[in-house]
């Protein structure tokens, strides 16, 4: 599974029965830094184009979970338990997370809520694959004016979890799990098949 990121605060209000209603966004055209570059490597940025989660948000089969830290053994709220309400938009995929009194009443409740309280929450960030369709991803290159990074595109991905986390979780096995090459850089003849599994991730 590859992970995203977005800066951006949570909003919390509290229910008269003990739960708890938290509301965010994930935005679209936010570019993240995966990699700053050096010497021998480009920076690598990534983003998400407008409606990137249609195709989970449509099909509908597959339960998308609200979690802490990417962690599913710390489940606060999911769409099959209708706790969890996803909203698609042309700035973001917008959600509202409604956490019951039981799930606030469990220890990784109360971290939760505490760390969210102390504003150690630094963002949002989606659990997600490249969805099985064509044209799910791209990738181009910056504008000489603002750098010389490779940018890479989510166009269509299949949505299995947005979690709240304290900072960005790009390890370099994530980094190195995208596909950076640009078009053109791979020669696509019947003996290589461009649409194959290894030219898009790496488990």
């Amino acid at each position: 599974m590859l992970y995203g990121y977005a800066e951006g605060a949570l909003e919390v209000r509290r229910g008269r029965e003990g739960g708890a209603t938290v509301s965010g966004r994930f935005p679209y055209n936010s570019r993240a830094t995966l990699h700053s570059g050096g010497k021998k490597s480009r920076p690598r940025k990534e983003q998400f184009a407008p409606g990137a989660f249609t195709y989970s948000l449509d099909v509908g089969e597959l339960d998308i979970h609200f979690l802490s830290g990417h962690d599913f053994s710390k489940a606060l709220a999911s769409r099959d338990a209708g706790s969890l309400i996803l909203r698609d938009t042309p700035e973001a995929l917008t959600f509202e997370a409604r956490l019951s009194a039981d799930v606030l009443d469990t220890t990784h409740g109360r971290d939760f809520m505490a760390m969210l309280s102390a504003g150690l929450v630094g963002g949002v960030s989606p659990g997600f694959r490249v969805a099985p369709v064509d044209n799910a991803e791209s990738v181009e290159e910056e504008n000489p004016a603002e750098g010389r990074a490779l940018i890479r595109t989510i166009r269509q991905a299949v949505l299995y979890e947005l979690s709240a986390v304290t900072r960005p979780a790009y390890s370099e096995t994530d980094i190195q799990s995208r596909n950076w090459e640009l078009p053109g850089d791979i020669n696509c003849t019947r003996a290589v098949n461009c649409t194959a599994p290894r030219f898009r991730w790496r488990l």
